[in-house]
């Protein structure tokens, strides 16, 4: 179970070093347009990167909250192989967005579609460990009948 543990820390570490990555962009996209703090508009080409930066960061504490239930009340190996999918559909979808608003799109929706199963196994999950715990029902031996 610890090195399941494991997995759900190292997915963890790796979304933390992706929002720093998105973060230097915005820094980058700063200085070669020219775009002091604290202003957040400016030249598409910044304002694609800043917003790209921002939508991701506003997902991530959602993120990170569902794969650690997820992981702890369903499957460990399984939500960090999901979680690994959904890092790598918001980068796609970071550098989608900076290339143009519709490159956004295909990523944005596979993005939601991961955080939508990590959140319905979280909720079996939670479900299983509440009925088994406090009202001794297995729901998993209900499903199989």
């Amino acid at each position: 179970m610890l090195d399941q543990i494991h997995l759900l820390a190292a997915v963890t570490v790796l979304g933390v070093l992706e929002q720093a990555y998105f973060s230097l962009q915005v820094i980058y996209a700063r200085r070669a347009y020219g775009i002091s703090p604290p202003k957040v508009s400016g030249p598409p080409d910044f304002e694609r990167v800043f917003r790209a930066q921002v939508n991701c960061s506003e997902y991530f504490p959602i993120f990170l909250a569902i794969l650690w239930q997820a992981g702890l009340f369903f499957h460990q190996a399984l939500t960090a192989a999901l979680g690994l999918l959904y890092l790598y559909s918001r980068y796609r979808y970071f550098m989608g967005y900076k290339e143009s608003s519709s490159g956004r799109l295909a990523p944005m929706y596979f993005s939601a579609g991961v955080l939508w199963i990590l959140i319905g196994l979280a909720a079996v999950g939670i479900l299983h460990f509440l009925l088994s715990h406090y009202l001794g029902m297995n729901v998993l031996l209900l499903i199989s009948l």
